[in-house]
Parts: C-alpha cells; sequence; structure tokens
C-alpha cells in the first residue's frame, strides 16, 4: 500500500494517508465553493484508520456549519488552509487534494453537485495556458 504525505501552506499540520483513494472527487455545491474560494473542492475520500497526524495535530481548528447535517472542515491556525478532516460520524477521512505534498497516482472519478457550479465556471480545456503568470 502506497503511502502520500500532505501539508498546511506554512507546513505546521503534516500528516500521512495511506492510498489509494476509496474516492476521489470534484464537488460543485455552494458549500464547497465558499470554503475553499474556487469553483470545486477536489477531495478524496479514505477510511479513518488510513489516516494519520504525523506533525501539528494541535493546530488544527475544526468548523462544522450548524445547519449541516455532513458539512465541516478543518484548517491550520496559523496560515488558515484546509487539512483533512473526519466525517461527523469519524468513519472516513476527507483529504483536500491540493494539501497533498506527492502525486496520489490516481485521478478525480467524478464530478459531484454538478447542478450547483459557479455559473461563471469554465472548463480548463477551453482556456488558454500559460506556465507562470503572464506579463
Amino acid at each position: 500500500m502506497a503511502v502520500a504525505h500532505g501539508s498546511c501552506l506554512c507546513k505546521t499540520v503534516q500528516y500521512e494517508v495511506e492510498l489509494p483513494f476509496e474516492r476521489f472527487m470534484y464537488c460543485h455545491c455552494s458549500r464547497c465553493r465558499k470554503a475553499t474560494g474556487s469553483p470545486h473542492a477536489a477531495n478524496g475520500f479514505v477510511k479513518a484508520g488510513a489516516f494519520r497526524w504525523t506533525q501539528g495535530e494541535s493546530a488544527v481548528k475544526r468548523y462544522d456549519l450548524p445547519e449541516a447535517v455532513r458539512f465541516g472542515l478543518q484548517f491550520c491556525s496559523n496560515c488558515g488552509s484546509k487539512v483533512p478532516h473526519h466525517t461527523r460520524d469519524h468513519s472516513w477521512m476527507v483529504i483536500p487534494a491540493g494539501s497533498l505534498d506527492e502525486d496520489p497516482g490516481t485521478k478525480p472519478q467524478g464530478v459531484v453537485f454538478w447542478g450547483s457550479r459557479a455559473p461563471w465556471f469554465t472548463d480548463c480545456s477551453e482556456m488558454t495556458k500559460y506556465d507562470q503568470m503572464p506579463g
């Protein structure tokens, strides 16, 4: 079984996760858009036992949206980066793919809440690509 490492932006919080993901999805729901500040979240899912904090767990803060049955998130209290969080029943860990320091070796399997996507969302295949910020 492969292990991937991940961290927050400031490296205060670090973790490891056993791969492969059970599921790997893009989510376009309005909650994920608000939580990420982007058009969609990219989350991998593993059983709770496949995840371990390796540094900085005490810096992790959690927010559960009060009116939601399932929505929650965790973040580094130092830099604000999203970090993995357990589901409310503690059976799964949700891994923000952008927090991984290594390639998980798989691609997302699908897109959920497509009907909720932002009206301004444009697929990257339709856009001009730059290797760095254009001058």
